[in-house]
């Protein structure tokens, strides 16, 4: 049985019956795992702050008066003592002045003075320099001592960050400090506070665990390998304790923190601690609860991919659509609305190279006696299978024998959506169909499976009669006729040395096509030349009359636009100076309520924009920069270095003229180059 050895470690010891023992009966389940080191509890190592109540209490006890009853108790109390020599002394947080309790784990967290804990960590360090782990457990202790509430919250109520969530930022630097200069005994740690738990537990009227369960977070969310590392210790310690539900879900809460800064990490937790426990009636819905709060907090699978193989998804398949297992109507319907995304993890990043290995099992689950909701998720799964890895019909043609009543529900469904599938999965399909026909020829007539076969030949048969009655090709028929048409062109061109003198020439004339596209070749041209004429003659005027109207009010524009900007800039100063006194403040305030997953958000975005920055906005801005600077400088230098209104004028009226006799010279060029082409051939 699993037991907690003074170090904090978990260790698994075995208790052999003596000879002179009378077989007094099986003891119960729950008297056996009283304790998690074995018949006789273990006595925890005694830390600074323990010896330190101790000393309190027992000046407390010098410094009060008893009342007048005491000394006649007094004798009775040594009496029973003596009876019972062997019999323990209660702890010291068992007796003397207890920790007023606080309503809400808030004020406890708002009473507790910083300086205090401080001090009470200086002191254990001084104390034993060489032993970080009486260090930690004193922190653990005090926390726990300290944040006492009326009642224990339901975790399963709170986020999964709670109660870490709760904890400011002072005192997570305290923690964090301590757990710094400690960095090989966390494990200690952990297990020392789920020791502390269970001891807790045991209790009829045990205390809150917030501090525990905050030094837990502390470490995991920091270093969560420190039980990942670990999980068969931890899977034996939840079987040991498996009647116990209280303290299973303890060590699941305690050693699930772990996951939810990693993706990885709380994959493999779930998967080698919860996942074995998937089924338990006390642990099924944590267990459940953890897989989607874990899948929440990562949005992103890409890290989780690896994780998950055809061992674990398929039993996952077999929990979420299978009837009459260990799981109820809406554990099974919760785990139905997480598969998707499982799913995803299992198929990975390359999918394309994966999924043929998953086909065998998807096809041999689709049997006639499958439910109808998950056959359809079978179906679904096999064609995705066969669209997107072309290994996985080799994988089909080696299963067929084996699995005729599978191949036959799957072959119908690609009957019925044949259409919508793509053009290399219907090549194929087109060789696998052949080749099973050619199987149900050699296998007509023998076996046992004659009504699958000719299920399956049927399919088969719809399916070659769907490859021969696709639609008419309306698209191959018209670039057909088109290459058809031009070297037809191309040949009578050809044939009669000209294009005028051509069948083809003659045909466009007696149609009056070749007259309509002269006619409007011709009303382009004209046009083209009118409105070139109509800017050269008003362009020069229209640009002078906007200067001289638009001219005082583009000064009063910039006079204005001038004072707006000096005022905003003393605006902009005084709004600067504020921000650089308020900014660090400000900065710290976000710090401590921005959730995790944000900050790590906020991180790749700043990476993401440093990376567009480096790789396209300072090379385009350096090239724009020197084409302005070009084009400035060819400017002036047309200007012999006065710019004036004049030259402004004079240099759009030359770019209006020069562009619009390129334009003109190209369209003239293309014309002579494809008449001259018409007319050599």
């Amino acid at each position: 049985m699993a037991s907690g050895a003074p170090d904090g470690k978990w260790k698994v010891v075995k208790k052999g019956k003596k000879s002179g023992e009378k077989g007094g009966g099986r003891k119960a389940l729950s008297e056996s795992n009283v304790t998690l080191g074995g018949t006789a509890p273990i006595k925890m190592a005694n830390t600074v702050y323990e010896m330190g109540f101790e000393q309190i209490l027992k000046k407390q006890n010098k410094e009060q008066v008893p009342p007048n009853n005491i000394p006649a108790e007094q004798p009775q109390k040594k009496q029973q003592q003596q009876q019972n020599p062997g019999r323990k002394k209660p702890q010291s947080g068992d007796t003397g002045s207890r920790q007023r309790k606080f309503h809400t784990l808030e004020e406890g967290l708002k009473a507790l003075d910083l300086a205090e804990l401080q001090r009470e960590l200086e002191k254990s360090q001084n104390m034993f320099p060489e032993s970080p782990s009486i260090w930690v457990k004193d922190l653990a202790g005090y926390l726990n001592y300290k944040l006492q509430t009326v009642k224990n919250d339901v975790l399963i109520q709170q986020s999964h960050d709670y109660p870490y969530c709760l904890v400011n930022k002072e005192l997570k630097g305290i923690v964090r400090s301590l757990l710094a200069k400690a960095p090989h005994v966390l494990d200690v740690m952990v297990d020392h506070c789920i020791f502390s738990m269970f001891q807790e537990l045991d209790k009829p009227t045990g205390e809150s665990l917030h501090g525990y369960r905050i030094c837990l977070q502390a470490v995991l969310l920091d270093k969560p390998k420190t039980v990942t590392n670990n999980l068969p210790k931890y899977l034996e310690l939840l079987r040991s304790q498996v009647n116990r539900p209280m303290k299973c879900l303890a060590v699941m809460w305690a050693v699930g923190q772990a996951g939810f800064t990693d993706l990885t990490e709380g994959l493999k937790v779930w998967l080698g601690l919860m996942f074995p426990v998937l089924g338990v009636k006390t642990l099924t819905p944590y267990a459940i609860l953890y897989l989607d709060r874990l899948l929440l907090a990562h949005s992103n699978l890409t890290k989780g991919f690896g994780m998950i193989g055809p061992k674990d998804f398929f039993p996952l398949l077999d929990f979420a659509f299978m009837p009459n297992n260990s799981l109820t109507s809406s554990q099974q319907e919760n785990l139905r609305n997480l598969y998707p995304r499982l799913k995803v993890l299992a198929f990975g990043a390359t999918p394309e190279s994966t999924l043929h290995t998953y086909f065998p099992s998807f096809l041999s689950r689709v049997t006639p006696s499958c439910p109808a909701e998950m056959r359809k998720e079978l179906i679904n799964s096999l064609t995705d299978c066969l669209n997107k890895d072309p290994l996985s019909f080799s994988v089909w043609r080696q299963l067929y024998t084996k699995h005729l009543s599978q191949s036959s529900f799957l072959l119908q469904h690609l009957v019925e959506t044949w259409d919508s599938n793509s053009k290399a999965m219907r090549k194929s399909v087109r060789e696998t169909v052949h080749s099973f026909k050619v199987t149900n020829g050699e296998f007509s007539g023998k076996g046992s499976s004659l009504k699958d076969l000719e299920a399956c030949d049927t399919a088969c048969q719809a399916l070659l009669h769907k490859m021969k009655g696709s639609g008419f090709p309306w698209r191959r028929l018209i670039v057909i006729a088109f290459v058809f048409l031009f070297g037809f062109v191309f040949y009578d061109v050809r044939t009669h040395n000209s294009f005028q003198a051509s069948t083809s020439h003659k045909v466009l004339q007696q149609s009056g096509l070749l007259s309509v596209s002269q006619q409007a070749w011709s009303k382009v041209s004209n046009y083209s030349l009118q409105g070139q004429s109509w800017l050269e003659r008003n362009v020069p005027q229209y640009y002078s009359q906007a200067v001289e109207v638009l001219g005082p009010v583009l000064e009063q524009v910039w006079a204005k636009t001038q004072e707006g900007a000096a005022y905003a800039c003393e605006k902009g100063s005084v709004l600067i100076t504020y921000t650089k006194d308020n900014l660090p403040r400000l900065i710290e305030w976000l710090h401590s309520h921005t959730p995790d997953s944000v900050c790590q958000f906020i991180e790749y975005l700043r990476e993401l924009l440093l990376h567009l920055q480096r790789t396209y906005l300072l090379p385009a801005v350096t090239y724009l920069e020197a084409a302005v600077q070009n084009a400035w400088q060819q400017y002036v230098e047309s200007c012999d270095g006065k710019v004036t209104w004049d030259c402004v004028r004079g240099q759009v009226s030359n770019i209006s003229h020069s562009s619009w006799t390129y334009l003109q010279n190209t369209t003239m060029t293309v014309t002579n180059w494809a008449l001259s082409i018409i007319s050599h051939h």
